[in-house]
């Protein structure tokens, strides 16, 4: 194969200049003085834009950047490689790229991707995406997807308006915001899933005792499964899960209603009021009386 030829098989890649591309770059001057101001310093947005069906679209970073990187495809596809491992990105993925992590990521040439992203930097990102870069290959798939676009383009349209330092602390507060959001929406149960099922089906019977295993039955997992997706998406099982919905409806009650104590123990499943009190302060640090008491608001 000639020079010519080579050249005609091989693709020309393009960073940016799509067709109503959106792309915001912060002066670097403009990103060392936030870094040092209260608010950014935790947060900074340096970078951020939208690229529409991004054909040939390609970024390849031998040695990564000062940034951690946060991507969300929204339609189209691609691929992501960091550190030596390549990950398949597909709608309704988003990608965190640690800073000074060489990467390579390119959109597919059959299917180009449209994908969100932003760069940030500042004390507070490691911990906000800490929980994003253990994903698989450090991509996290989301459920509303509409919600996390739509966080993005207020961030792009926040920088696009004007720079200044207030505009630079709204768009910190955006991606906090956002990053949270990408979170939440990771870990929270699809709609109709076994697990969100199982959710709805405790929030409906607060005042009853549900077994594990009957619990399980119901949505067609088994007991251990069931359990470990509880463990995953709340922190705890299903039993500690049904008590904090307990104590939620007791408190509401507590604060909304004269109701005597005891009623308000039957009225979440607890047939001895001394025993719902004392889960009750073991929970809240106070006894039942004592809450009602306490000033709020």
């Amino acid at each position: 194969m000639n020079e010519s030829t080579m050249a005609e098989a091989t693709p020309h890649y393009r960073k940016e200049g799509f067709r109503n591309q959106r792309l915001c770059v912060v002066p670097r001057p403009q990103v060392e003085s936030a870094s040092g101001r209260a608010g950014t310093r935790q947060l900074l947005v340096t970078d951020a834009g939208y690229f529409p069906t991004a054909d040939r679209h390609r970024r390849r970073r031998k040695n990564g950047t000062a940034e951690t990187i946060v991507m969300l495809c929204v339609s189209g596809s691609g691929s992501v490689t960091v550190d030596d491992r390549t990950t398949l990105v597909t709608p309704g993925t988003c990608v965190v790229v640690p800073p000074f992590t060489p990467h390579d990521y390119s959109a597919s040439d059959h299917d180009p991707w449209t994908i969100w992203w932003m760069h940030i930097r500042g004390a507070d990102v490691a911990d906000l995406v800490g929980g994003l870069l253990a994903a698989e290959g450090s991509l996290t798939r989301l459920r509303t997807v509409d919600r996390v676009a739509a966080l993005f383009d207020e961030l792009v349209t926040t920088l696009e308006g004007r720079m200044s330092p207030i505009h630079l602390l709204a768009a910190s507060g955006i991606a906090w915001n956002l990053l949270t959001r990408i979170t939440v929406d990771s870990v929270l149960p699809a709609s109709g899933s076994p697990l969100e099922r199982a959710m709805r089906y405790l929030e409906s019977r607060v005042e009853s005792t549900i077994p594990v295993p009957e619990l399980a039955a119901i949505v067609g997992l088994s007991p251990s499964h069931l359990s470990a997706l509880f463990r995953q998406a709340t922190g705890s099982g299903p039993g500690a899960f049904h008590t904090a919905l307990k104590m939620g409806r007791a408190r509401t009650l507590l604060d909304t209603t004269s109701l005597p104590v005891a009623d308000v123990a039957a009225a979440v499943g607890y047939s001895d009021p001394l025993y719902f009190s004392r889960h009750f302060r073991r929970i809240h640090g106070v006894n039942p009386s004592t809450y009602r008491a306490q000033h709020k608001g």
